[in-house]
């Protein structure tokens, strides 16, 4: 079955086929303070779901961003180093000095992997996490899209949105992908030096309006304190603006089927 499992932050580890990716990797304990640079720090609030040495053999992480609640000093110890880590080009250089397998890409630009007949593409995508003077302060973020074929056939594509704001870039991103089953969406209007620089429940009902899904689930809510927008308020909205049938919130360690 492919399928999500919901760890904590947007930590995932996704199932298509016969491949087995872990996103964004965030391990840290409740307590624990994740680094988010230039000196600022956050504290966890929740547990994930497992730990890193739970985790089953992967064939590769895909990782927004090198912010500490992405991936942090537990995934930096204990993650094998051998499945590549697909990532922006300045994360792909930091990984890189630390013993990982890092492939750093540009937007709309792929990674292949192929098994047997079956083949997965993961293709970087535009993503603005602040903008402005602190969209020049916050190191780069590119979303993805992943998708599986089996022969010539698509069977999945599941679009992770990365840490961004909504915008234009999400409009070209339908434009190249109106057929994207699964989006999962970084929420929780973080809130760094009074600047919003994740989705709140406003900005995710408008990106859900750009890029229509054919269905959403919800991560990146409320494991920190800098999380100002609770999640009730993009369940609020995307049922008002009529994608209540569409959008899911699954809880901590919940395995949920790609049926798109």
């Amino acid at each position: 079955m492919d399928s999500l499992t919901f760890i904590g932050t947007a930590t995932t580890l996704i199932r298509l086929g016969s491949f087995t990716l872990l996103t964004d990797p965030n391990f840290l304990s409740r307590g624990q303070r994740a680094y988010l640079g230039k000196g600022l720090w956050s504290r966890r609030l929740t547990d994930p779901a497992c730990r890193v040495d739970e985790l089953p053999s992967l064939d590769a992480v895909v990782l927004s961003h090198l912010h500490g609640d992405h991936f942090d000093r537990v995934a930096r110890k204990g993650l094998d180093r051998r499945p590549p880590v697909v990532t922006t080009q300045a994360a792909a250089r930091r990984l890189s000095t630390w013993g990982f397998t890092a492939e750093g890409l540009e937007p709309w630009h792929e990674r292949l992997f192929t098994r047997g007949n079956e083949t997965l593409r993961i293709e970087a995508l535009p993503a603005i996490h602040a903008r402005g003077v602190m969209g020049r302060v916050l190191p780069p973020v590119i979303g993805s899209l992943l998708e599986h074929r089996v022969g010539d056939d698509v069977r999945r594509r599941v679009l992770l949105s990365g840490d961004t704001l909504s915008g234009d870039h999400v409009d070209q991103i339908r434009l190249r992908h109106p057929d994207v089953g699964t989006a999962v969406v970084h929420l929780g209007g973080t809130r760094v030096l009074f600047h919003t620089v994740t989705m709140d429940g406003r900005q995710g009902t408008d990106y859900l309006r750009r890029l229509r899904p054919a269905r959403a689930l919800a991560v990146h809510y409320d494991d920190y304190r800098v999380f100002r927008s609770p999640i009730e308020e993009w369940v609020g909205h995307a049922a008002e603006a009529g994608f209540g049938s569409t959008t899911y919130v699954p809880s901590r360690g919940e395995t949920v089927a790609l049926d798109g």
